[in-house]
Protein backbone atom coordinates (compact mmCIF):
# COMPACT_ATOMS: atom_id res chain seq x y z
CA UNK A 1 0.00 0.00 0.00
CA UNK A 2 2.85 2.25 0.81
CA UNK A 3 4.40 1.67 -2.20
CA UNK A 4 0.99 2.13 -4.60
CA UNK A 5 0.83 5.29 -2.47
CA UNK A 6 4.36 6.27 -3.25
CA UNK A 7 3.29 5.49 -6.60
CA UNK A 8 0.73 7.45 -7.26
CA UNK A 9 1.97 10.41 -4.96
CA UNK A 10 5.21 10.34 -7.40
CA UNK A 11 2.78 10.42 -10.47
CA UNK A 12 0.58 13.22 -9.25
CA UNK A 13 3.66 14.84 -8.98
CA UNK A 14 5.24 14.67 -12.08
CA UNK A 15 1.65 15.13 -13.89
CA UNK A 16 1.98 18.54 -12.22
CA UNK A 17 5.38 19.25 -13.26
CA UNK A 18 4.75 18.01 -16.81
CA UNK A 19 1.45 20.44 -16.89
CA UNK A 20 3.27 23.26 -15.90
CA UNK A 21 6.23 22.23 -18.83
CA UNK A 22 3.03 22.11 -21.30
CA UNK A 23 1.94 25.21 -20.21
CA UNK A 24 5.21 27.31 -20.21
CA UNK A 25 5.86 25.72 -23.30
CA UNK A 26 1.83 27.45 -24.89
CA UNK A 27 3.15 30.30 -23.27
CA UNK A 28 6.59 30.74 -24.91
CA UNK A 29 4.94 29.51 -28.16
CA UNK A 30 1.98 31.82 -27.74
CA UNK A 31 4.53 34.80 -27.07
CA UNK A 32 6.75 33.92 -29.68
CA UNK A 33 3.72 33.76 -32.25
CA UNK A 34 2.32 37.46 -30.74
CA UNK A 35 6.13 38.88 -31.20
CA UNK A 36 6.36 37.65 -34.88
CA UNK A 37 2.47 38.92 -35.68
CA UNK A 38 4.17 42.48 -33.94
CA UNK A 39 7.21 42.62 -35.89
CA UNK A 40 4.94 41.86 -39.14
CA UNK A 41 2.65 44.74 -38.21
CA UNK A 42 4.76 47.10 -37.05
CA UNK A 43 5.88 48.52 -40.49
CA UNK A 44 1.95 48.90 -41.13
CA UNK A 45 1.11 50.42 -38.32
CA UNK A 46 4.37 52.61 -37.22
CA UNK A 47 3.89 53.92 -40.69
CA UNK A 48 0.93 54.37 -40.58
CA UNK A 49 1.19 56.41 -37.00
CA UNK A 50 4.16 58.65 -38.21
CA UNK A 51 1.92 59.25 -41.16
CA UNK A 52 -0.91 60.94 -38.31
CA UNK A 53 1.35 62.73 -36.40
CA UNK A 54 3.28 64.41 -39.51
CA UNK A 55 -0.26 65.38 -41.07
CA UNK A 56 -1.86 66.28 -37.64
CA UNK A 57 1.23 68.26 -35.92
CA UNK A 58 1.31 72.22 -35.54
CA UNK A 59 -2.77 71.90 -35.01
CA UNK A 60 -3.77 70.92 -38.36
CA UNK A 61 -4.86 67.55 -36.50
CA UNK A 62 -7.32 69.74 -34.33
CA UNK A 63 -8.37 72.18 -37.13
CA UNK A 64 -9.25 69.38 -39.42
CA UNK A 65 -6.08 70.11 -42.29
CA UNK A 66 -4.62 66.81 -41.66
CA UNK A 67 -7.59 64.97 -42.48
CA UNK A 68 -7.53 67.26 -45.75
CA UNK A 69 -3.85 66.13 -46.31
CA UNK A 70 -4.60 62.40 -46.10
CA UNK A 71 -7.44 62.69 -48.64
CA UNK A 72 -5.05 64.03 -51.17
CA UNK A 73 -2.86 61.67 -50.26
CA UNK A 74 -5.85 59.41 -51.36
CA UNK A 75 -6.33 61.17 -54.42
CA UNK A 76 -2.78 61.58 -55.80
CA UNK A 77 -2.32 57.34 -55.13
CA UNK A 78 -5.34 56.66 -57.19
CA UNK A 79 -4.97 58.79 -59.97
CA UNK A 80 -1.29 57.44 -60.01
CA UNK A 81 -2.24 53.52 -60.84
CA UNK A 82 -4.96 54.68 -63.21
CA UNK A 83 -2.15 56.83 -64.82
CA UNK A 84 0.20 53.38 -64.78
CA UNK A 85 -2.44 51.04 -66.06
CA UNK A 86 -3.51 53.22 -68.60
CA UNK A 87 0.16 54.14 -69.74
CA UNK A 88 1.41 50.64 -69.75
CA UNK A 89 -1.73 48.72 -71.74
CA UNK A 90 -3.42 51.34 -73.71
CA UNK A 91 -0.95 53.74 -74.89
CA UNK A 92 1.04 52.03 -76.86
CA UNK A 93 -1.40 49.64 -77.97
CA UNK A 94 -3.18 51.48 -81.51
CA UNK A 95 -0.76 54.11 -83.97
CA UNK A 96 -0.24 56.98 -82.82
CA UNK A 97 -2.25 59.17 -85.15
CA UNK A 98 -5.17 56.95 -84.27
CA UNK A 99 -4.43 57.18 -80.72
CA UNK A 100 -4.13 61.66 -80.94
CA UNK A 101 -7.20 61.33 -82.81
CA UNK A 102 -9.24 59.00 -80.50
CA UNK A 103 -7.59 61.58 -77.53
CA UNK A 104 -8.78 64.89 -79.35
CA UNK A 105 -12.26 63.65 -80.39
CA UNK A 106 -13.17 62.26 -76.43
CA UNK A 107 -11.13 65.14 -75.03
CA UNK A 108 -13.53 67.91 -77.23
CA UNK A 109 -16.87 64.89 -75.89
CA UNK A 110 -15.51 65.34 -72.19
CA UNK A 111 -13.61 68.41 -71.73
CA UNK A 112 -15.94 70.69 -73.24
CA UNK A 113 -18.59 70.31 -71.63
CA UNK A 114 -16.07 70.97 -68.10
CA UNK A 115 -14.80 74.16 -70.62
CA UNK A 116 -18.15 75.52 -71.14
CA UNK A 117 -19.57 75.00 -67.30
CA UNK A 118 -16.41 76.03 -65.66
CA UNK A 119 -17.01 79.67 -65.31
CA UNK A 120 -20.12 78.57 -63.39
CA UNK A 121 -18.45 75.88 -61.18
CA UNK A 122 -17.39 78.66 -58.79
CA UNK A 123 -20.55 80.62 -58.50
CA UNK A 124 -22.19 77.28 -58.13
CA UNK A 125 -20.04 76.37 -55.34
CA UNK A 126 -20.90 79.92 -53.42
CA UNK A 127 -24.77 78.66 -53.79
CA UNK A 128 -24.39 75.00 -52.48
CA UNK A 129 -21.87 75.43 -49.59
CA UNK A 130 -22.78 72.69 -47.87
CA UNK A 131 -22.39 70.33 -50.57
CA UNK A 132 -18.48 70.95 -50.52
CA UNK A 133 -17.78 67.41 -48.77
CA UNK A 134 -20.36 65.46 -50.68
CA UNK A 135 -18.84 66.87 -54.22
CA UNK A 136 -15.39 65.06 -53.05
CA UNK A 137 -16.81 62.71 -51.68
CA UNK A 138 -18.67 62.29 -55.60
CA UNK A 139 -15.25 63.28 -57.36
CA UNK A 140 -14.18 60.23 -55.52
CA UNK A 141 -16.62 57.39 -56.48
CA UNK A 142 -16.88 58.61 -60.23
CA UNK A 143 -13.55 57.97 -60.31
CA UNK A 144 -14.18 54.53 -58.65
CA UNK A 145 -16.44 53.52 -60.70
CA UNK A 146 -14.69 54.46 -64.33
CA UNK A 147 -11.43 52.73 -63.11
CA UNK A 148 -13.76 49.45 -63.39
CA UNK A 149 -15.15 50.22 -66.30
CA UNK A 150 -11.17 51.19 -67.97
CA UNK A 151 -10.66 47.41 -66.09
CA UNK A 152 -12.44 46.00 -68.79
CA UNK A 153 -11.79 48.28 -71.73
CA UNK A 154 -7.86 47.68 -71.18
CA UNK A 155 -8.70 44.25 -71.90
CA UNK A 156 -11.10 44.31 -74.47
CA UNK A 157 -9.68 47.89 -75.96
CA UNK A 158 -13.62 48.73 -76.55
CA UNK A 159 -14.38 52.05 -77.31
CA UNK A 160 -15.48 53.12 -74.28
CA UNK A 161 -12.01 53.21 -72.96
CA UNK A 162 -10.81 56.82 -73.91
CA UNK A 163 -13.94 58.71 -72.57
CA UNK A 164 -13.93 56.46 -69.36
CA UNK A 165 -10.40 57.39 -68.83
CA UNK A 166 -11.13 61.18 -69.90
CA UNK A 167 -13.91 61.45 -67.47
CA UNK A 168 -11.31 60.01 -64.80
CA UNK A 169 -9.27 63.37 -65.72
CA UNK A 170 -12.53 65.50 -65.31
CA UNK A 171 -13.52 64.40 -62.12
CA UNK A 172 -10.06 64.58 -60.77
CA UNK A 173 -10.00 68.38 -61.78
CA UNK A 174 -13.11 68.86 -60.39
CA UNK A 175 -12.03 67.91 -56.72
CA UNK A 176 -9.06 70.16 -57.05
CA UNK A 177 -11.69 73.09 -57.55
CA UNK A 178 -13.75 71.88 -54.35
CA UNK A 179 -10.20 71.54 -52.86
CA UNK A 180 -8.63 74.73 -53.18
CA UNK A 181 -12.23 75.96 -51.78
CA UNK A 182 -11.71 73.73 -48.65
CA UNK A 183 -8.38 74.88 -47.45
CA UNK A 184 -8.88 78.15 -46.27
CA UNK A 185 -11.57 76.77 -43.79
CA UNK A 186 -9.23 74.14 -42.36
CA UNK A 187 -6.53 76.73 -41.72
CA UNK A 188 -4.78 76.10 -37.93
CA UNK A 189 -4.06 79.39 -35.99
CA UNK A 190 -0.88 80.68 -37.30
CA UNK A 191 -1.37 79.35 -40.30
CA UNK A 192 -1.01 81.32 -44.08
CA UNK A 193 -2.63 79.36 -46.63
CA UNK A 194 0.89 78.72 -48.32
CA UNK A 195 2.28 76.76 -45.51
CA UNK A 196 -1.35 74.57 -45.78
CA UNK A 197 -1.04 74.46 -49.48
CA UNK A 198 2.04 73.26 -49.25
CA UNK A 199 1.34 70.86 -46.41
CA UNK A 200 -1.32 69.34 -48.99
CA UNK A 201 0.82 69.23 -52.41
CA UNK A 202 3.71 67.54 -50.41
CA UNK A 203 1.27 64.61 -49.24
CA UNK A 204 -0.22 63.96 -52.58
CA UNK A 205 3.15 63.88 -53.83
CA UNK A 206 4.47 61.47 -51.55
CA UNK A 207 1.62 59.57 -51.41
CA UNK A 208 2.17 59.29 -55.81
CA UNK A 209 5.75 58.39 -55.00
CA UNK A 210 4.58 55.27 -53.24
CA UNK A 211 1.89 54.03 -55.10
CA UNK A 212 3.35 54.75 -58.63
CA UNK A 213 5.56 51.46 -57.66
CA UNK A 214 2.98 49.49 -56.01
CA UNK A 215 1.23 49.89 -59.21
CA UNK A 216 3.42 48.80 -61.46
CA UNK A 217 3.84 45.47 -59.28
CA UNK A 218 0.28 45.03 -59.60
CA UNK A 219 0.55 45.95 -63.74
CA UNK A 220 3.03 43.13 -63.74
CA UNK A 221 0.48 40.81 -62.05
CA UNK A 222 -1.95 41.50 -64.74
CA UNK A 223 -2.92 44.85 -66.52
CA UNK A 224 -6.36 45.32 -64.63
CA UNK A 225 -4.80 44.78 -61.36
CA UNK A 226 -4.04 48.71 -60.94
CA UNK A 227 -7.61 49.51 -61.73
CA UNK A 228 -8.77 47.07 -58.95
CA UNK A 229 -6.68 49.04 -56.76
CA UNK A 230 -7.49 52.55 -57.89
CA UNK A 231 -10.92 51.58 -57.40
CA UNK A 232 -10.16 50.26 -53.64
CA UNK A 233 -8.25 53.80 -53.05
CA UNK A 234 -11.02 55.71 -54.36
CA UNK A 235 -13.82 53.93 -52.83
CA UNK A 236 -11.83 54.87 -49.07
CA UNK A 237 -11.58 58.59 -50.65
CA UNK A 238 -15.45 58.75 -50.62
CA UNK A 239 -15.27 57.87 -47.03
CA UNK A 240 -12.79 59.96 -45.57
CA UNK A 241 -14.50 62.72 -47.71
CA UNK A 242 -16.99 62.98 -44.97
CA UNK A 243 -14.76 62.46 -42.17
CA UNK A 244 -13.81 65.79 -42.75
CA UNK A 245 -15.09 68.48 -40.23
CA UNK A 246 -18.52 69.49 -40.69
CA UNK A 247 -17.41 73.91 -41.06
CA UNK A 248 -16.02 72.64 -44.49
CA UNK A 249 -19.72 72.74 -45.74
CA UNK A 250 -20.26 75.88 -43.29
CA UNK A 251 -20.71 78.70 -45.68
CA UNK A 252 -20.62 81.05 -42.31
CA UNK A 253 -19.07 84.18 -42.71
CA UNK A 254 -18.80 83.89 -46.58
CA UNK A 255 -19.44 85.57 -49.83
CA UNK A 256 -19.22 85.41 -53.40
CA UNK A 257 -16.17 87.10 -55.20
CA UNK A 258 -15.82 88.16 -58.47
CA UNK A 259 -12.72 87.68 -60.60
CA UNK A 260 -11.29 91.34 -61.66
CA UNK A 261 -10.33 94.60 -60.17
CA UNK A 262 -11.67 97.59 -60.42
CA UNK A 263 -10.97 100.97 -57.88
CA UNK A 264 -15.05 100.76 -56.81
CA UNK A 265 -15.01 97.08 -55.84
CA UNK A 266 -11.51 96.92 -55.03
CA UNK A 267 -11.86 96.83 -51.07
CA UNK A 268 -14.35 94.24 -50.27
CA UNK A 269 -17.34 92.11 -51.51
CA UNK A 270 -19.49 93.58 -54.44
CA UNK A 271 -22.36 95.38 -52.44
CA UNK A 272 -24.13 96.87 -55.75
CA UNK A 273 -24.93 94.90 -58.69
CA UNK A 274 -22.48 95.07 -61.14
CA UNK A 275 -23.42 95.29 -65.25
CA UNK A 276 -20.71 92.48 -66.37
CA UNK A 277 -19.93 89.97 -64.28
CA UNK A 278 -16.63 89.23 -63.11
CA UNK A 279 -13.94 88.87 -60.51
CA UNK A 280 -13.76 92.39 -59.17
CA UNK A 281 -13.13 91.96 -55.32
CA UNK A 282 -9.99 90.24 -55.63
CA UNK A 283 -7.32 93.12 -55.98
CA UNK A 284 -5.27 93.93 -59.07
CA UNK A 285 -2.16 91.88 -58.01
CA UNK A 286 -4.20 88.78 -58.02
CA UNK A 287 -5.97 88.74 -61.10
CA UNK A 288 -2.38 89.56 -62.70
CA UNK A 289 -0.57 86.48 -60.77
CA UNK A 290 -3.60 84.66 -62.03
CA UNK A 291 -3.12 85.34 -65.52
CA UNK A 292 0.21 84.87 -65.39
CA UNK A 293 -0.87 81.13 -63.14
CA UNK A 294 -3.16 80.44 -66.17
CA UNK A 295 -0.19 80.67 -68.82
CA UNK A 296 1.97 78.26 -66.56
CA UNK A 297 -0.94 75.82 -66.32
CA UNK A 298 -1.47 76.30 -69.90
CA UNK A 299 1.89 75.10 -71.02
CA UNK A 300 1.66 72.38 -68.14
CA UNK A 301 -0.94 71.11 -70.09
CA UNK A 302 0.08 71.55 -73.57
CA UNK A 303 3.49 69.85 -72.44
CA UNK A 304 1.43 66.85 -71.16
CA UNK A 305 0.02 66.07 -74.21
CA UNK A 306 2.23 67.05 -76.68
CA UNK A 307 5.38 64.84 -75.04
CA UNK A 308 2.87 61.92 -74.94
CA UNK A 309 2.91 61.63 -78.05
CA UNK A 310 6.20 63.13 -79.56
CA UNK A 311 8.10 61.08 -77.36
CA UNK A 312 6.24 58.09 -78.53
CA UNK A 313 6.77 58.52 -82.11
CA UNK A 314 10.31 60.22 -81.18
CA UNK A 315 12.36 58.71 -77.69
CA UNK A 316 14.60 60.38 -76.18
CA UNK A 317 18.18 59.10 -77.60
CA UNK A 318 18.93 55.81 -76.84
CA UNK A 319 15.70 54.97 -74.63
CA UNK A 320 12.54 53.32 -75.00
CA UNK A 321 9.22 55.16 -75.26
CA UNK A 322 8.07 54.06 -72.53
CA UNK A 323 11.37 55.19 -70.97
CA UNK A 324 11.45 58.36 -72.12
CA UNK A 325 8.02 59.05 -70.82
CA UNK A 326 8.98 58.36 -67.17
CA UNK A 327 11.77 60.33 -67.54
CA UNK A 328 9.50 63.15 -68.20
CA UNK A 329 7.05 62.55 -65.74
CA UNK A 330 9.54 61.71 -62.84
CA UNK A 331 11.61 65.31 -63.73
CA UNK A 332 8.13 67.09 -63.55
CA UNK A 333 7.07 65.57 -60.27
CA UNK A 334 10.48 66.28 -58.84
CA UNK A 335 10.14 69.76 -59.93
CA UNK A 336 6.78 70.57 -58.49
CA UNK A 337 8.01 69.43 -55.31
CA UNK A 338 11.29 71.16 -55.16
CA UNK A 339 8.68 74.16 -55.73
CA UNK A 340 6.13 73.40 -53.02
CA UNK A 341 9.00 72.77 -50.33
CA UNK A 342 11.10 76.05 -51.85
CA UNK A 343 7.18 77.86 -51.51
CA UNK A 344 6.98 76.91 -48.08
CA UNK A 345 10.41 77.82 -47.14
CA UNK A 346 10.02 81.35 -49.10
CA UNK A 347 6.84 81.77 -46.92
CA UNK A 348 5.21 83.96 -49.23
CA UNK A 349 7.72 86.48 -48.91
CA UNK A 350 7.24 89.19 -52.42
CA UNK A 351 5.19 87.29 -54.01
CA UNK A 352 4.72 89.24 -56.95
CA UNK A 353 8.57 88.88 -57.44
CA UNK A 354 8.44 85.08 -57.38
CA UNK A 355 6.15 84.73 -59.85
CA UNK A 356 7.49 87.14 -62.32
CA UNK A 357 10.92 85.82 -61.99
CA UNK A 358 9.88 82.19 -62.30
CA UNK A 359 7.51 83.02 -65.40
CA UNK A 360 10.67 84.99 -66.66
CA UNK A 361 12.80 81.50 -66.18
CA UNK A 362 10.09 79.13 -67.76
CA UNK A 363 10.19 81.14 -70.63
CA UNK A 364 14.03 81.43 -71.05
CA UNK A 365 13.99 77.54 -70.29
CA UNK A 366 11.13 76.98 -73.29
CA UNK A 367 13.12 79.28 -75.78
CA UNK A 368 16.17 77.42 -75.06
CA UNK A 369 14.54 73.90 -75.63
CA UNK A 370 12.70 74.78 -78.72
CA UNK A 371 16.00 76.04 -80.09
CA UNK A 372 18.44 73.53 -78.90
CA UNK A 373 15.89 70.35 -78.92
CA UNK A 374 17.20 67.75 -77.39
CA UNK A 375 16.78 64.49 -75.10
CA UNK A 376 18.48 66.96 -71.63
CA UNK A 377 16.63 69.86 -72.24
CA UNK A 378 13.42 68.40 -72.91
CA UNK A 379 13.87 66.39 -69.10
CA UNK A 380 15.27 70.25 -67.80
CA UNK A 381 11.65 72.00 -69.17
CA UNK A 382 9.78 69.21 -67.99
CA UNK A 383 11.25 69.94 -64.45
CA UNK A 384 11.36 73.53 -64.70
CA UNK A 385 7.93 73.62 -65.90
CA UNK A 386 6.71 71.29 -62.67
CA UNK A 387 9.00 73.96 -60.03
CA UNK A 388 7.30 76.77 -61.56
CA UNK A 389 3.53 75.50 -61.54
CA UNK A 390 3.98 75.03 -58.07
CA UNK A 391 5.95 78.03 -56.37
CA UNK A 392 4.21 80.49 -58.66
CA UNK A 393 0.36 78.88 -57.27
CA UNK A 394 1.66 78.98 -53.77
CA UNK A 395 2.70 82.44 -54.29
CA UNK A 396 -0.93 83.25 -56.19
CA UNK A 397 -2.17 81.72 -52.51
CA UNK A 398 -0.36 84.12 -50.80
CA UNK A 399 -1.55 86.99 -52.62
CA UNK A 400 -5.25 85.85 -52.32
CA UNK A 401 -4.74 85.61 -48.36
CA UNK A 402 -3.25 88.81 -48.24
CA UNK A 403 -4.89 90.69 -50.54
CA UNK A 404 -8.63 89.49 -50.61
CA UNK A 405 -11.72 89.88 -47.89
CA UNK A 406 -11.72 86.78 -45.62
CA UNK A 407 -15.62 87.31 -46.37
CA UNK A 408 -14.97 86.26 -49.93
CA UNK A 409 -11.53 84.19 -49.50
CA UNK A 410 -13.38 80.60 -50.01
CA UNK A 411 -14.96 81.79 -53.03
CA UNK A 412 -12.05 83.33 -54.52
CA UNK A 413 -9.78 79.94 -54.11
CA UNK A 414 -13.00 78.26 -55.96
CA UNK A 415 -12.99 80.39 -58.95
CA UNK A 416 -9.17 81.09 -59.44
CA UNK A 417 -8.74 77.03 -59.22
CA UNK A 418 -11.68 76.83 -61.99
CA UNK A 419 -10.31 79.49 -64.64
CA UNK A 420 -6.55 77.37 -63.88
CA UNK A 421 -8.24 73.88 -64.63
CA UNK A 422 -9.69 75.78 -67.95
CA UNK A 423 -6.50 76.94 -68.41
CA UNK A 424 -5.16 73.10 -68.39
CA UNK A 425 -7.47 72.17 -70.65
CA UNK A 426 -6.90 74.75 -73.33
CA UNK A 427 -3.35 73.80 -73.64
CA UNK A 428 -3.94 69.99 -73.93
CA UNK A 429 -6.23 70.93 -76.75
CA UNK A 430 -3.25 72.73 -78.20
CA UNK A 431 -0.77 69.66 -77.42
CA UNK A 432 -2.78 67.49 -79.33
CA UNK A 433 -3.62 69.38 -82.59
CA UNK A 434 0.21 70.29 -83.52
CA UNK A 435 2.46 67.96 -85.37
CA UNK A 436 4.98 66.50 -83.47
CA UNK A 437 7.76 68.72 -84.74
CA UNK A 438 9.79 69.13 -81.21
CA UNK A 439 11.18 72.35 -82.40
CA UNK A 440 7.49 73.75 -83.55
CA UNK A 441 5.60 72.63 -80.55
CA UNK A 442 8.17 73.95 -77.49
CA UNK A 443 8.11 77.42 -79.62
CA UNK A 444 4.27 77.27 -79.10
CA UNK A 445 4.88 76.68 -75.47
CA UNK A 446 7.50 79.25 -74.98
CA UNK A 447 4.51 81.72 -76.82
CA UNK A 448 2.13 80.72 -74.76
CA UNK A 449 3.93 81.13 -71.14
CA UNK A 450 5.50 84.94 -72.87
CA UNK A 451 2.48 86.32 -73.49
CA UNK A 452 0.99 85.26 -70.03
CA UNK A 453 4.24 86.61 -68.65
CA UNK A 454 4.03 89.99 -71.05
CA UNK A 455 0.43 90.79 -70.10
CA UNK A 456 0.94 90.84 -66.47
CA UNK A 457 4.69 91.41 -65.52
CA UNK A 458 3.71 95.47 -65.55
CA UNK A 459 0.70 95.10 -62.97
CA UNK A 460 2.77 92.52 -60.69
CA UNK A 461 5.83 95.35 -60.68
CA UNK A 462 3.12 97.90 -60.39
CA UNK A 463 2.09 96.11 -57.20
CA UNK A 464 5.10 95.39 -55.81
CA UNK A 465 6.01 99.57 -56.03
CA UNK A 466 2.47 100.45 -54.63
CA UNK A 467 3.60 98.14 -51.35
CA UNK A 468 0.24 95.37 -52.16
CA UNK A 469 -2.15 95.89 -50.50
CA UNK A 470 -0.90 96.90 -46.92
CA UNK A 471 -2.89 94.13 -45.44
CA UNK A 472 -0.24 92.34 -42.80
CA UNK A 473 0.89 89.11 -43.88
CA UNK A 474 0.67 85.66 -41.74
CA UNK A 475 3.78 83.95 -41.61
Amino acid sequence: MATAKSSDGATGIGGQIGGKSAGDVRARLLGSVRSVGRALHFPVTGTARGIRRATHAHGAGESGLGKLIELHGVNGAGDVMITVALASTVFFSVPTDEARGRVALYLAITMLPFTLLAPVIGPLLDRLPHGRRAAMAGAMLARALLALVLSGAVISGSIELYPAALGVLVASKAYGVVRSAVVPRLLPTGFSLVKANSRVTLGGLLATGVAAPIGAGLQAVGPRWPLYGAFVIFIAGMFLSFSLPPKVDSAKGEDTALLAADEEHLHGPHLKPVKRPGLRTVGIAVTHALGANAAIRCLAGFLIFFLAFLLREHPLSGQSAAVSLGAVAVAAGTGNALGTAVGAWLRSRAPEIIIVTVVAIEVGAAITAAAFFGAFLVVCLAALAGFAQALAKLSLDALIQRDVPELVRTSAFARSETLLQMSWVVGGAVGIALPLNGTLGLSVGAAIVAVGWLATVRGLLASVRRGGSGRPRVA
